[in-house]
């Protein structure tokens, strides 16, 4: 199994080399296919009083400015694409709801895997991937990539998440190709009052059967020890130095995250190392 199909998503010029960098290095392992995916995103339109109708001249410069960045982007992929000798094609899409719109959406369903770049928060922008619309409404595995990464590095040490969860054991499967491909993979849950036994069984059963597919695990159990899941499983990543982190995406409602927080809203923004998400 491999990944013959990755589509990157290139949301900004800020980040769109290093999308494309990852990427690459990516089709290259596995042989694959690339699909650069955008929107062209037409920012909030400034309205004219009395009437608070849209200023036709700030429409045709926002319009313009995105198009402008689209195809800035589009000269990114479509040289590096071409230098590294990669089958490829390119896929823009104007729109006005961002990276949620249906054309977006079914795009992202026919690709084995979609790589993204987490957005810097000190870089505020519409144009922005959406990440929760790929994971619920697409189907299909997303590699985040930290954006204080500035270029692609080996994945030779694995974390799995693991809670027993129906998304954590699809972010698990989605990984093989990842997971057959590294030095060290480690099974890893955190001991909540309502898991750790379930965890430890399952965490065996799924451990057993990567062993099937030639990946040989560890396993680990920790307790929380008054800190939050989301702050153990950092703690884990910086101390044993992983280069991915494979979960489940909001096995708790998203509404219940968006309001109350959550594991995978900390760690989507406090991220240390590669992650592997699914739903």
């Amino acid at each position: 199994m491999s990944y013959k199909t990755i589509l990157v998503i290139l949301d900004t010029t800020d980040n769109a080399r290093v999308a494309v960098d990852f990427a690459t290095a990516l089709a290259k392992e596995h042989g694959a296919h690339v699909v650069g995916l955008h929107a062209e995103i037409v920012s909030a339109v400034p309205l004219v009083a009395p009437m608070e109708i849209p200023d036709p001249v700030a429409v045709q410069a926002l319009q313009d400015m995105a198009h402008a960045q689209a195809v800035d982007i589009e000269r990114i992929f479509r040289s590096q694409m071409e230098r590294e000798g990669l089958a490829y094609e390119w896929k823009s899409f104007a729109s006005t709801v961002g990276y949620g719109s249906q054309p977006l959406i079914q795009s992202a369903r026919s690709a084995d895997l979609l790589v993204a770049v987490q957005p810097d928060p000190s870089k505020a922008s519409d144009s922005h991937v959406d990440i929760e619309s790929f994971l619920f409404e697409s189907g299909r595995p997303v590699l985040m990539i930290p954006y204080i990464f500035t270029q692609p590095k080996p994945v030779r040490r694995v974390l799995i998440a693991w809670n027993g969860s129906k998304e954590a054991a699809r972010a698990t499967f989605d990984a093989l190709p990842l997971l057959k491909a590294a030095d060290s993979v480690e099974i890893f849950s955190v001991d909540t009052s309502d898991n750790s036994d379930h965890a430890a069984v399952t965490g065996a059963d799924i451990a057993a059967t990567l062993a099937r597919h030639g990946v040989r695990t560890t396993m680990e159990i920790a307790s929380c020890g008054g800190k939050t899941p989301s702050q153990v499983i950092e703690n884990r990543l910086a101390d044993n130095s992983i280069d991915l982190l494979v979960m489940g995406a909001y096995t708790h409602s998203w509404l219940w995250q968006m309001i109350f927080g959550g594991t995978t809203r900390t760690l989507l923004q406090s991220m240390t190392a590669m992650t592997l998400l699914a739903r």
